[in-house]
């Protein structure tokens, strides 16, 4: 196996982990940045500190990534599939980020992985991507939605008779642990998918078998690219999660943000499934704004994101296979 291959997929895999840090960072701080309960550069720095301890706690997302989804790729033809996927979910992302759109950067990933299997002529395990993709695309953004809203009734319900001044400003400092929560659990999620692609990279060429304890410098590079995107912000999403859906007061931002967290850990524990926190923090968010009354979310804006979750599997499943095709006739020259 040619090792400059090898080395090129795993730097083009961290490189998507760091646009998946900048791109996703919103949706851990964007709720508590717009309350004002932390300052958009300390709420980054803690962000990044959480993503980085959270990608050391499991690895059940990372198995389920580089083993159900796909049939294992070999030899240079494999490593060409991976880099194929890894540019078309690189592509999404940094479309999405330039329009300030909150696309999901995991199913950008798995919706590469697919479109380049396909160009390549490599299996697809379409039960894996029904149980482990697409019906969690669609079941998390319902139980954010309504745990959203069951949160933050039985908040309102609970607080009822406090002096609302006080309850905010309790609220606003309850908001750091919420928040750290939310980037814990991204760190969970998000980091172990580029372990399990960089372990199927490493598989292919013969330097890992699967079955075996992901390796600490895998961990430990992924923790750390995710963790510097983190850092870097991404403040035009940020924008859209924290104002332009609902203006969010401390109480709604932190039921939104113990929703998504409670989710997360949830399913990558129990489930072992990548879900999408994108997806679980904008449902919350639209679920806490409904409590309030329906027309309080800007369903316009909604609408135009729930459209582009729907887009992001095959757009960057095309950008994928048109990857590889190019790469597969560059390798014929």
């Amino acid at each position: 196996m040619d090792t400059f291959a090898l080395i090129v997929t795993v730097g083009v895999a961290l490189f998507f982990t760091y646009t998946n840090g900048f791109h996703d960072s919103a949706n851990a701080i964007a709720t508590s940045v717009s309350t004002r309960a932390l300052t958009p550069r300390a709420a980054l720095a803690m962000a990044a500190v959480m993503n980085l301890l959270g990608a050391f706690l499991g690895s059940g997302v990372a198995k389920t990534v580089s083993e159900g989804l796909i049939e294992t790729p070999e030899g240079s033809k494999g490593m060409g599939i991976l880099f194929a996927a890894l540019v078309g979910a690189i592509a999404w992302n940094l479309l999405t980020w330039y329009f300030g759109l909150p696309s999901s950067s995991s199913h950008a990933l798995f919706g590469g992985m697919v479109g380049a299997a396909l160009a390549g002529g490599i299996t697809v395990y379409w039960d894996g991507v029904l149980q482990k993709i697409v019906l969690p695309m669609f079941i998390s953004p319902v139980v954010g939605l309504i745990a959203g809203y069951l949160v933050m009734t039985a908040i309102m319900w609970i607080f009822r008779r406090a002096n609302p001044h006080k309850a905010k400003r309790g609220f606003r400092i309850a908001q750091t642990v919420s928040a750290a929560g939310m980037a814990l659990g991204h760190g969970l999620q998000d980091a172990q998918k580029t372990m399990g692609i960089v372990v199927m990279a490493l598989v292919i060429a013969d330097v890992e078998e699967y079955g075996d304890a992901i390796p600490v410098w895998v961990k430990v590079m992924c923790a750390v690219m995710l963790s510097l995107g983190t850092y870097a912000g991404g403040w035009r999403i940020m924008r859209t999660l924290g104002r332009k859906i609902i203006e969010l007061d401390p109480p709604q931002g932190f039921a939104a943000e113990t929703t998504g967290a409670s989710i997360m850990f949830v399913t990558a524990f129990i489930f072992k499934a990548p879900i999408s926190t994108t997806h679980v923090i904008t449902s919350a968010i639209m679920g806490v704004g409904a409590t309030k009354r329906v027309n309080a979310v800007r369903w316009g804006v909604a609408k135009n994101i729930i459209l582009g979750w729907f887009i992001t599997m095959p757009a960057a499943a095309t950008v994928a296979a048109a990857c590889y095709g190019l790469v597969h006739l560059v390798a014929l020259l």
